[in-house]
């Protein structure tokens, strides 16, 4: 056995953490000047989304925060409570392209290694996305666990899922994406009195980019809709993500019209993270899935054809439902 952990960016829902045994830990916010964690576990689904709405409201108000790194000192210490217990740790990671934090996790790997000699293997995963596509691929490595796949045959899978998870979200205000230097105040304020919204993505080295402009609110749900459905393979093998910062309606809207076009294994509708949802701001919504490619462009290199047929065949072998021990409900 070995240990699965996250930072709190992969965005699980406490429950669901608990039920598949993903140890997570926790960005902490500095809110006013006050310190805050991220992540509470044993909350339910209700109590997260309850919790969520106050947060993306505070900040509709005008409330400062500042985020920061997870330190290597808090992966040292994650990693040697593992090696103390005898267990190996898989760690999957938010973007090296968008936080230090997986860095933190390398650098701390190595030094725990290096103190353990040869006896602990510690693997560390740079997912190249945030939110649920970590949390996702947690939760496959959790149910890859359970089928006895050691440490390197899981982190193996999973390392060639990554290439394929998209991630691809739209904001309610531009004045967050501004503000953290993704477009210019002016842009901002621009495209805010236009109606502009724009449609983004995690590209393949795990930087957030631009992939189109929406005009209105419902043009670019519906753009994510069809982003879903016209990339994603093998849906009725995956567990499709969606994170919302206080959307919970738009949601549940977005989550109708995709199980009308595909039939999906199942899905994950929770509020955004606090740490990575204060970047996007309030009514930000997510989607998070395996598709052809991170590039969205339909055109398939050799190459990319090649990664693709990979990853179909890792969501055939190991994540077909009759494959998976039962679960409940994930929604």
């Amino acid at each position: 056995m070995f240990r699965i952990l996250v930072d709190s960016g992969a965005n699980i829902p406490a429950e669901l953490a608990s039920r598949h045994q993903i140890d997570v830990l926790s960005f902490v916010n500095i809110i006013d000047g006050e310190f805050q964690t991220c992540y509470t576990p044993g909350l339910t689904p209700e109590q997260e989304r309850s919790l969520g709405k106050e947060y993306y409201d505070r900040i509709r108000n005008g409330m400062t925060v500042k985020t920061g790194l997870i330190s290597i000192g808090e992966f040292a210490e994650a990693f040697e409570r593992a090696a103390e217990a005898g267990e190996d740790v898989l760690y999957i990671g938010i973007s090296s392209g968008i936080s230090g934090t997986f860095n933190s996790a390398r650098i701390a790997a190595r030094d725990v290694s290096e103190e353990n000699g040869e006896g602990r293997v510690i693997r560390v995963i740079d997912t190249k996305n945030a939110s649920l596509a970590a949390g996702i691929l947690a939760i496959y490595a959790s149910e890859m666990r359970e089928k006895g796949m050691n440490l390197n045959e899981t982190a193996d899978a999973v390392e060639s899922l990554v290439g394929g998870m998209n991630g691809v979200f739209t904001v309610g205000d531009l004045k967050y994406l501004s503000r953290t230097g993704r477009i210019s105040k002016a842009s901002a304020m621009i495209g805010n009195t236009l109606n502009i919204k724009p449609i983004l993505r995690g590209d393949r080295e795990g930087h957030i980019v631009q992939y189109k402009k929406c005009h209105g609110r419902k043009a670019a749900l519906n753009t994510l809709i069809s982003l879903v459905c016209d990339n994603i393979i093998e849906p009725e093998n995956q567990i499709l993500g969606i994170a919302h910062a206080d959307a919970y309606e738009e949601s549940l809207y977005i989550m109708e019209k995709i199980t009308e076009k595909v039939k999906v294994r199942g899905f994950i509708n929770t509020t955004y993270d606090m740490c990575t949802g204060s970047h996007v701001g309030p009514d930000t919504i997510a989607l998070f899935f395996i598709g052809k490619d991170r590039e969205l462009t339909g055109a398939l290199s050799g190459i990319r054809q090649t990664i693709l047929n990979r990853t179909g065949e890792t969501l055939t072998r190991l994540l077909a439902p009759e494959r998976v021990a039962a679960k409940s409900r994930l929604e």
